[in-house]
């Protein structure tokens, strides 16, 4: 399904070969996630659909998820059956591609693997791209149901980060990896370039965080390192595989990505994903930062 580096669940990646291969393959579903949300029109994998993370995946009138009727709504409106194989790849290194696939393991969709090198893997061997839409039998999915040990709330880190709110000091924490941008975890800067409404009122770290960029995870085309690389980054900042790690960016797409390397290549039994992330801890009264 895709070269061997030493992962302990390889399964959970696939090859664009493996992809060109398989995607008309009845029980497999190639769905395109991505930060820009006009490339599937302008060419996409053939027989993919595209899943827009902010339309598809949110809800509308509450700043969380869709909860599992959305999600079983969802499923049914794309042909996704429960024994459905959905495939998962997009732009920027397969940001909103993890993204995706954290949130449907998080709502109990087992079932699903990343291409690895995404979009831009794809369109750099020349492979074909077109701008049909496929023809959508929908099903009747149900059964999906919140899995809470994949994600982290913001009381849940402050417990995490052994913080004493009436002394207001923070304790012995666990491990706590921030994967956002050098500036970021600084407080140089309180957004990402293009991104103001992301930002938030302060800038800096949640205590105790270990900088671990995102980016350090994947090659230059986009592909997901060596596992011997991947341990490398992560065992020389104190982020062991017995560890109870949670791991967070600002709205939790970056961080996904790093879920995904922990959690799924790696082999780590316990990492959550903080999506409120720091659009949410940098702006709410009574939570400690540092700099």
């Amino acid at each position: 399904m895709s070269v061997d580096k030493g992962y302990v669940n390889p399964d959970v990646l696939v090859s664009t070969d493996w992809v060109m291969e398989h995607s008309n393959d009845p029980g497999i579903r190639i769905v395109e996630s991505d930060e820009d949300v006009l490339l599937y029109e302008i060419g996409h994998v053939p027989g993919s659909v595209k899943i827009d993370w902010h339309e598809d995946l949110q809800d509308q009138m509450v700043r969380d998820f869709v909860d599992a009727d959305g999600f079983n709504k969802l499923m049914s409106r794309f042909g996704i059956t429960r024994d459905t194989t959905v495939i998962f790849y997009g732009d920027r290194n397969n940001w909103w591609a993890a993204y995706a696939y954290w949130f449907f393991r998080y709502m109990g969709h087992d079932n699903v693997k990343i291409m690895d090198g995404g979009r831009a893997k794809w369109e750099a061997e020349g492979k074909p791209m077109n701008r049909d839409k496929p023809q959508i039998e929908p099903t009747e999915y149900s059964g999906a149901a919140p899995r809470e040990k994949l994600r982290a709330f913001r009381d849940e880190v402050l417990e995490h980060i052994g913080y004493d709110r009436k002394r207001s000091k923070t304790g012995e924490g666990k491990p706590l990896v921030d994967v956002r941008s050098p500036s970021e975890f600084s407080g140089e800067t309180l957004h990402m370039p293009d991104y103001p409404q992301e930002g938030a009122l302060r800038g800096g770290h949640i205590p105790g965080a270990a900088s671990i960029p995102w980016a350090m995870a994947a090659n230059e085309d986009g592909t997901f390192k060596h596992a011997d690389e991947l341990k490398e980054l992560y065992e020389s900042r104190g982020i062991m595989p017995d560890g109870d790690v949670v791991v967070y960016c600002r709205i939790g797409e970056r961080s996904a990505h790093t879920w995904f390397v922990l959690h799924e290549l790696l082999g780590y039994p316990t990492v959550r994903n903080y999506d409120g992330s720091w659009t949410e801890w940098g702006n709410v009264l009574g939570v400690p930062i540092e700099r």
